[in-house]
């Protein structure tokens, strides 16, 4: 026991942690990507949470450079493909309970969702 007097009608309050807790979206689509963030953010500021983002990270350009042909016969004419991931960062602080009420929205296809917790 405390050597603390408590006093009449007070009650201790259990503190809600305030978590840093940070969303990684990645897609090939830059359309899906911005419509999940859009989302995202709207739903923490109806429930009044501090946002930082969607902070948008450069642009990954994978590239593939091959020979049309086969063979090695023939002019030697090259195809160039490319793939492009777009990354968004989104910070929120709140407790980790409110989080999954946030992250509940509806996630476009081909829109990959990376939650980390951290704290302050």
């Amino acid at each position: 026991m405390s050597q603390v007097a408590k006093k009449a009608g007070y009650q201790e309050t259990a503190e809600v942690q305030i978590h840093r807790i940070r969303i990684t979206l990645t897609s090939r689509n830059v359309k899906n990507l911005e419509k999940v963030c859009s989302d995202l953010v709207l739903r923490a500021k109806d429930k009044q949470l501090k946002v930082k983002g969607p902070v948008r990270m450069p642009t990954k350009r994978l590239s593939i450079t091959t020979r049309k042909t086969p063979n090695g016969e023939g002019s030697k004419t090259w195809d160039r493909f490319e793939m492009k991931i777009h990354k968004r960062l989104v910070d929120l602080y709140s407790p980790s309970e409110i989080v999954k009420q946030i992250t509940s929205i509806a996630i476009e296809p081909g829109v990959e969702v990376e939650v980390t917790i951290a704290d302050n």
